[in-house]
């Protein structure tokens, strides 16, 4: 079973494509916008996105670029188009897979449990095997899990790799650019991109970017994330598991 989002504007295709998928015992959500699904992926996890072209205020090429500015989540493109060209370049501009319709929902099954494969495999590559402890911040990298002040936050996907990224290197001062690199996977990008998830983990932390706890932006040189004023950093060797 995984967690879908369909972003369809054909009412009569996305209620197809909900039937389908809910007879198959996923958990599905939709919407018809390109916004809409932007906001979607900012505050729920999913396991795959299945993304219509032709969307009424954005074009998909265009969704798909500012959704992997925020999530890494596998997107498996739906289209009517057949340009070979096109198609290369969606696959380029980090679409996982995509359909020319009209498809059979056969089709769609197997794409969808073939990206699902290729992504579950690449989450479990040599995950980290220590639990951080920063303050009252607690990450567990193995079971992708964190905690403040014994209370779990709900993190995406970015979010977290983005909070143990830091927190695995409490009181230093990362550049930007290096965030781009490791978290992101991109050697170049927009520093938006980043403010953006630091002001969801901000939220989340309970925290503001002018009265900060545990993330510190240093205008011009970078982030660093540190506990509060009298709280001690340190890493404590987790169990492997």
């Amino acid at each position: 079973m995984a967690s879908v989002l369909v972003v369809e504007d054909d009412q009569f295709v996305r209620s197809a494509l909900i039937r389908h998928l809910t007879e198959a015992s996923h958990t599905v959500r939709s919407v018809g916008t390109a916004l809409e699904a932007l906001r979607e992926v900012a505050h729920f996890r999913f396991d795959v996105v299945i993304l219509d072209l032709g969307l009424p205020d954005l074009d998909g090429s265009e969704a798909l670029k500012m959704l992997r500015g925020i999530t890494d989540v596998p997107v498996i493109i739906a289209t009517a188009r057949d340009d070979e060209t096109e198609i290369v370049r969606l696959l380029n501009d980090g679409a996982d897979d995509y359909l020319t319709k009209p498809f059979s929902v056969e089709h769609l099954s197997a794409r969808m449990a073939a990206v699902l494969r290729r992504s579950r495999s690449s989450a479990g590559e040599a995950p980290p095997s220590r639990l951080i402890q920063v303050g009252g911040l607690s990450i567990d990298p193995l079971r992708r899990q964190a905690q403040l002040d014994g209370i779990g936050l709900d993190l995406t996907r970015r979010e977290f790799d983005l909070l143990t990224f830091l927190a695995g290197r409490p009181g230093v001062v990362v550049p930007r650019k290096e965030l781009l690199a490791e978290v992101w996977q991109q050697s170049y990008g927009d520093d938006q991109t980043i403010d953006v998830h630091l002001s969801w983990l901000r939220r989340k932390l309970g925290e503001t970017a002018a009265r900060p706890r545990y993330l510190h932006t240093l205008r011009g040189v970078g982030v660093k994330l540190e506990p509060p004023d009298g709280s001690p950093p340190g890493h404590q060797q987790g169990r492997q598991r």
